[in-house]
């Protein structure tokens, strides 16, 4: 294993039970073989983390002991194991934070995010980023070029999800898209959107603020749903006839059945926001009738290239959303701001080695 001088001790910032972190001295991990040794350099908070931070538990995964968050990473290789060869120290890294077997169908067919086996960072009880460093398996990390930042790199796994809507609902150039709530992901999605050549971005949310950020991330249109109908507004911007594409990213019910009915006849519907309850009332003669193709969206495959590429273009100003920054030793903060999201926020970020 190549090195430089490494700390035997880091901080870490543990949740020891939900609402609450402390930070904590642990052995600095050393890698195996086909691992290398990240020092992080900065987390996105994403509203996984937060669900887990407020609830305890998302679905099936349940925090049963203590456990690190955070999976919105990138940083620098610090130390390689025997048999790493693509990466040297001392790379500026992305990392790809779920971690697959390689071996059952789903890898097999390329569609690994669908792994039954997968080992997914700060998803109970695999534990994630908030620390100064961490191992991961090479093919899961992927180097950045030196004038893309560690901020907008950690960018790239919501960025991931916007990439995946768009392969699965098959984006195309010239086409029409409404999408609706504008959190992170969202956002990010309207700028994979602009990737993959969209004409028409029509976005939807509550807040101002974020109608404000989606219009720098390449909006075309805005809809504030406090006081516009947004079928209304989107059938006048397609000439009564609904837009190619729509993709829910919210999480929210009513939000869902709007992307539904905003589709023209033959439409597709994406569905990224996992809302809290597991049934939703959906309009079955509609989706028929109108032959609405549905897809689920599940994190993402085969896009971190992809993303570091649109990212790196500079078409993009991701840096523009990252409204708060904190110290490792501010996690608790940092998950308290993007909880109670409040007026302002977009997007919480943390830095376990300094900002």
């Amino acid at each position: 294993m190549e090195q430089y001088q490494l700390p035997e001790t880091m901080k870490a910032a543990v949740m020891t039970e939900p609402g609450h972190i402390i930070i904590e001295e642990q052995p600095v991990p050393q890698p195996a073989a086909d691992e290398v040794l990240i020092q992080v350099m900065a987390v996105g908070v994403c509203g996984s983390d937060v669900h887990y931070f407020e609830h305890g538990r998302i679905g099936r995964f349940v925090v049963e002991k203590p456990i690190i968050l955070g999976h919105e990473c990138a940083g620098i290789i610090a130390a390689v194991g025997s048999n790493v060869s693509r990466l040297k120290t001392g790379d500026r890294v992305a990392i790809e934070p779920g971690v697959t077997c390689g071996r059952c169908t789903a890898c097999k067919e390329g569609r690994y995010n669908l792994c039954p086996d997968v080992q997914f960072l700060a998803t109970p009880p695999v534990d994630g980023a908030f620390v100064q460093y961490m191992v991961i398996r090479e093919d899961m990390v992927f180097p950045i070029p030196d004038h893309l930042s560690y901020e907008e790199a950690a960018m790239n796994e919501p960025f991931s999800v916007g990439i995946h809507a768009a392969r699965r609902s098959k984006l195309a150039p010239g086409t029409t898209l409404a999408i609706m709530g504008m959190g992170p992901v969202g956002l990010m999605a309207v700028a994979a959107a602009k990737s993959f050549g969209v004409e028409k971005i029509i976005v939807t949310d509550l807040e101002e603020v974020r109608l404000e950020a989606a219009r720098r991330m390449g909006a075309t249109h805005t809809i504030n749903v406090r006081n516009e109908d947004a079928l209304a507004v989107i059938r006048e911007l397609t000439n009564g006839v609904g837009v190619d594409t729509a993709w829910e990213t919210a999480g929210n019910p009513k939000a869902l059945q709007s992307a539904l009915y905003s589709l023209r006849r033959g439409g597709k519907l994406a569905i990224v926001g996992l809302p809290a309850q597991d049934e939703i009332a959906l309009n079955v003669p509609f989706i028929a009738d109108n032959e609405v193709d549905i897809y689920g969206i599940f994190r993402y495959a085969n896009t971190y290239p992809a993303g570091i590429e649109f990212l790196s273009s500079g078409q993009h100003d991701v840096m523009s959303l990252i409204t708060d920054r904190y110290s490792l030793e501010e996690t608790q903060q940092a998950m308290e701001r993007a909880l109670h999201n409040k007026s302002g926020s977009l997007k919480v970020m943390v830095y376990p080695n300094g900002m």
